[in-house]
């Protein structure tokens, strides 16, 4: 499985601000945006390009512009706090939404809502989750995605444990993984160490 670890300072400088257990809510959400188009732009360097021309005020201009056919998936709820800064980079791609709720006891996810768009076969799906733990949800969105035909997927998250990247490598061996930083293990309740909380809660103040 490709992981991609991103490096960008200003990555790592607004994961500190993300990490902190003093951060508000509304610089949280700040920060989160900040890592999420730092993030997206790393994950989406192979993304599909058609040549053009347009007319300048002073002539043609030969050029780059992304094809059509990207498609953005959050797994909700907290990759909504990824989602706008996204469609920041690529306004026209479509959104689909997959939505997991993990036992805090089992820790294992249960779907509760799915819509996708359709013919993702060949489409450039950028699935975004902020934490990857266990890996229970990324397989459980990863399995609904490759059901409904789509075959290039790459997942973007913001904190990332071993045990989480494991399973995703041992189910989904092609998607390709993009994350700051790999932390130490998981917990006995499954949270992530030393990790930043429950980005959900925090982003939302809940």
């Amino acid at each position: 499985m490709p992981l991609h670890l991103v490096q960008h300072p200003l990555v790592h400088d607004a994961l500190v601000a993300l990490r902190d257990a003093a951060t508000p809510p509304e610089l949280f959400r700040r920060m989160a945006v900040r890592i999420s188009l730092l993030l997206a732009s790393e994950a989406t360097r192979e993304i599909p390009v058609e040549d053009v021309s347009v007319l300048t005020p002073l002539g043609p201009a030969d050029g780059r512009k992304v094809r059509d056919g990207v498609v953005v998936v959050p797994v909700l709820r907290a990759g909504l706090g990824m989602l706008d800064a996204v469609l920041e980079l690529i306004p026209t791609a479509r959104v689909g939404h997959i939505g997991l709720q993990r036992d805090e006891i089992t820790a294992v996810a249960s779907q509760y809502y799915s819509k996708l768009p359709g013919n993702l076969t060949g489409a450039f799906v950028l699935m975004i989750d902020p934490m990857l733990a266990t890996g229970g949800s990324a397989v459980a969105a990863l399995d609904l995605l490759s059901r409904a035909g789509a075959r290039h997927v790459r997942m973007i998250c913001i904190v990332a444990a071993p045990e989480g990247i494991a399973l995703v490598e041992r189910h989904h061996p092609d998607v390709h993984i993009y994350t700051p930083v790999v932390d130490q293990k998981l917990n006995e309740h499954k949270f992530i160490v030393p990790g930043l909380g429950d980005f959900g809660d925090r982003l939302y103040g809940t």
